[in-house]
């Protein structure tokens, strides 16, 4: 450790639903900045919620949940946009506007954070050629391989150059060469500085594409080290 302040600090969270039901049981992690994570696990076994938790989609019930310092329980409702905006967010879905061009859905992203329509027209093929796909600037998502649709949707999350970038699942429903496309290219964002979190249950590409694993089972976290650090 180099006493810089960790990107993320979960100590203890959980997330309870109701009397029966917890997303989340006593999490505690630590990830650095600069690293790249892979948060495995089952379906139901807390990653989604996890991540939840960092975008503040979700709320913690209990525990102390950090970003850079800063405490996820102190940001106001009124304020998780601009939470938001100081990270990447690639959903599974893609999310992306069926009746929009490429280009237009990352100038849409780019005209959401207040740019100018003269910024948009400068930034926006410099954030397509960094996520290879500005070859297919005019087309439609619809036109789109799932691969191609997953470079779109992060191409949008890294308009701000935001220095963590969390992706659900990004490889699913993707074939072997297009998965390893995405990797390579998240691969190659991490190595620019920006912390990357990716949920996955795609042991292969794991496997292919080695970094510090955070295994989730039951809405905990499986690997002791892990809860080592996060309480330290």
């Amino acid at each position: 450790m180099d006493g810089k302040q960790p990107c993320i600090q979960l100590h203890r969270v959980s997330v309870v639903f109701s009397d029966e039901v917890a997303g989340l049981r006593d999490v505690s992690l630590r990830i650095e900045r600069g690293e790249f994570i892979y948060l495995c696990g089952q379906t139901g076994s807390g990653k989604s919620t996890l991540l939840k938790v960092l975008t503040r989609e979700v709320a913690h019930t209990s525990g102390k949940a950090l970003i850079d310092g800063r405490d996820l329980a102190e940001v106001k409702p009124t304020d998780v946009h601009l939470l938001r905006r100081e990270m990447g967010i690639v959903p599974q879905d893609f999310a992306l506007l069926p009746n929009r061009r490429v280009w237009e859905n990352v100038g849409y992203a780019l005209r959401a954070i207040g740019k100018t329509r003269k910024e948009v027209r400068h930034r926006v093929p410099e954030i397509l050629e960094q996520v290879n796909i500005l070859h297919r600037a005019d087309a439609y998502p619809a036109e789109l391989s799932g691969g191609e649709q997953q470079r779109v949707a992060i191409g949008r999350a890294m308009i701000s150059s935001p220095p963590l970038l969390i992706a659900d699942e990004p490889t699913a429903n993707l074939d072997l060469e297009h998965s390893m496309g995405i990797m390579e290219l998240l691969r190659n964002l991490n190595a620019k500085g920006t912390t990357v979190i990716v949920a996955t249950h795609d042991m292969p590409i794991v496997e292919r594409f080695p970094a510090r694993v955070i295994k989730m089972e039951f809405g905990r976290v499986y690997r002791p080290d892990d809860e080592e650090r996060g309480d330290a």
